[in-house]
């Protein structure tokens, strides 16, 4: 070895799901922000997985599974729900999308 090393830096956009060529990478994304969210919000409280399970009507095995990031099979909606419930707002703007 020359001591160079070569590494390949690609620029990535704001969305990980699109980069990685998901077909539903906006709805990924918006979900994670939700997850991420819920998340944040258990821990503010600060609530165990028991607690926030109960408080949120669902089982504790399923906020595990939210707040690690494993979303799949949870509706954006339901996500929407447990926000709400933990009492927190979620504004959604709706308007042009920018072009570069």
């Amino acid at each position: 070895m020359n001591g160079h090393n070569d590494i390949a830096i690609e620029e990535g956009s704001t969305n990980v799901y699109a980069d990685l060529g998901y077909a539903d990478a906006a709805e990924m994304q918006r979900k994670s922000q939700f997850a991420a969210e819920i998340a944040r919000a258990i821990k503010a409280r600060p609530l165990t997985q028991d607690g926030a399970a109960a408080l949120l009507g669902i089982d504790q095995s399923k906020v595990s599974r939210i707040t690690r990031g494993q979303f799949r099979g949870v509706s954006e909606a339901k996500l929407l729900e447990l926000v709400a419930k933990l009492d927190h707002d979620v504004k959604i703007v709706v308007g042009p999308v920018p072009r570069n």
